[in-house]
C-alpha cells in the first residue's frame, strides 16, 4: 500500500479532517457517506479525485477499494459505525468523543487492539502546534514536576441546535467541548491514571430555549436532554491534580485556556506563555512558534505514518477511553452528589 484511500462519515467534522487526508501527498479520500446525498455531493466537489457516496455505512464498510474510515458523527453513532469499519479490516479514526458512554468505549477499544489495525482519536487541540510545543518542554524536563492543570472551555452563547444528537442525552456541553481541554491538559502532565473524580453539571440554559448560536424553535429546546455545563475536580495516582470546566452558555466572556503549574515553570496556552521564577527575577516568556500548521494536519500526517510506516500512533483510542472514563465519572458524581473512584 503507498496510498491511504479513505472514507469520511459525516460532512461536519468529516469536512476539515477528510481535506487534510486528501492532500497529504500519502492520503485520498475516495468515499464519502452520510444520509444527505446534497452534502456529499457538495464536499466532493472540494476533494482531488472522483468520489463513491454511500448513504448506508455497512455497505460502505465492505468496499474493499476503502483502506481507512473517519467516523465524524454525532456521538451516539461513533461506536457502530467504527466497529462495523474495524469488522472488516479496515483502520479506523474518530472524532471526539470516542463514544456516548464508558461500555461503548470499552467495546471499540477491545475490537480494534484485537483487530490489530491501526485506531486513533482525531482531536485537534492535543494537536496543535502550541501544546505540542509545551508537551515537548514538559516532556524535556523544562516544567519539572508539573502538579496542577485547570483547563478550561467557555462560550457566552453556544448552545448548538443544527442536530439534536448534541442536546439529547450523550451529548452536551462536556462530551462537546471540554473534552478537548481535558483530553489536552491530561495528555500535557504525563497521562497519569485517574484516581478520584468530582464533579457538578447541569443545565440552566438550554431547556428554556436560551444561550444557543442563534433562533432555535421550541420543538427542539423542549427535547433538551444534557449538560450545558459541567465542572469537576480530577485527582490522579502520581497526586497531580486537574480542574476542567465547560459551558456552552454563560455570562461570562468565552474563554479556551489551559494553565499548567510546575515545580520549575507554569504556561498558559492562551497567549501561549511560558512563566519561570529564579528568586526574585521573573520571566514571562512568550516563544513566537513559526506559522501555525492546521492541527487537522498533522491528525492525517501521524495516522496515514502510523498506517504506511508503522510509526506510533499518537492518539490510539485507548486515550479516548479513558477520557471517557474522567468525563463520565464527573458526570455521575454530578449526579449522585458523591465522589466517583476510578481506581477500584
Amino acid at each position: 500500500m503507498s496510498i491511504v484511500r479513505t472514507c469520511i462519515v459525516g460532512m461536519g467534522i468529516g469536512r476539515p479532517n477528510g481535506s487534510a487526508i486528501d492532500k497529504h501527498p500519502r492520503g485520498q479520500v475516495t468515499a464519502l457517506c452520510d444520509l444527505e446525498e446534497d452534502r456529499m455531493a457538495d464536499y466532493a466537489k472540494t476533494l482531488s479525485g472522483e468520489v463513491k457516496l454511500y448513504t448506508d455505512y455497512k455497505k460502505m464498510c465492505k468496499d474493499k477499494e476503502i483502506d481507512a474510515v473517519f467516523v465524524g458523527t454525532p456521538n451516539q453513532w461513533h461506536v457502530p459505525v467504527a466497529l462495523e469499519a474495524i469488522r472488516n479490516g479496515k483502520h479506523v479514526m474518530v472524532t471526539k468523543p470516542l463514544a456516548d458512554s464508558n461500555k461503548a468505549a470499552k467495546k471499540v477499544v477491545a475490537a480494534a487492539e484485537a483487530a490489530g489495525v491501526v485506531n486513533m482519536m482525531s482531536l485537534s487541540t492535543r494537536f496543535s502546534d502550541n501544546v505540542r510545543y509545551l508537551g515537548g518542554l514538559i516532556r524535556a524536563g523544562e516544567f519539572g514536576d508539573v502538579y496542577y492543570g485547570r483547563a478550561l472551555s467557555i462560550r457566552r452563547n453556544g448552545i448548538p441546535a443544527w442536530n439534536l444528537g448534541f442536546i439529547k442525552k450523550g451529548g452536551g456541553a462536556f462530551r462537546d467541548m471540554g473534552v478537548h481541554v481535558l483530553d489536552a491538559a491530561w495528555w500535557l502532565i504525563g497521562m497519569p491514571k485517574p484516581v478520584t473524580v468530582s464533579g457538578v453539571a447541569g443545565a440552566k440554559f438550554g431547556p428554556k430555549g436560551l444561550g444557543y448560536s442563534g433562533n432555535v424553535k421550541k420543538e427542539v429546546w423542549s427535547q433538551y436532554d444534557s449538560d450545558d455545563y459541567a465542572g469537576g475536580l480530577i485527582r490522579f495516582d502520581n497526586g497531580a491534580a486537574l480542574q476542567v470546566e465547560s459551558f456552552w452558555a454563560s455570562h461570562q466572556p468565552g474563554e479556551f485556556q489551559i494553565e499548567l503549574f510546575g515545580t520549575d515553570a507554569g504556561s498558559t496556552l492562551n497567549p501561549l506563555t511560558i512563566y519561570k521564577c529564579n528568586g526574585k527575577v521573573t520571566e514571562d516568556i512568550k516563544p513566537g512558534l513559526p506559522k501555525e500548521t492546521p492541527a487537522w494536519d498533522n491528525i492525517a500526517d501521524n495516522f496515514i505514518s502510523a498506517i504506511l510506516d508503522g510509526e506510533e500512533c499518537q492518539a490510539p483510542l485507548r486515550h479516548g477511553m479513558i477520557v471517557q472514563e474522567m468525563m463520565e465519572a464527573i458526570l455521575e458524581s454530578a449526579a449522585t452528589g458523591a465522589e466517583i473512584r476510578l481506581d477500584k
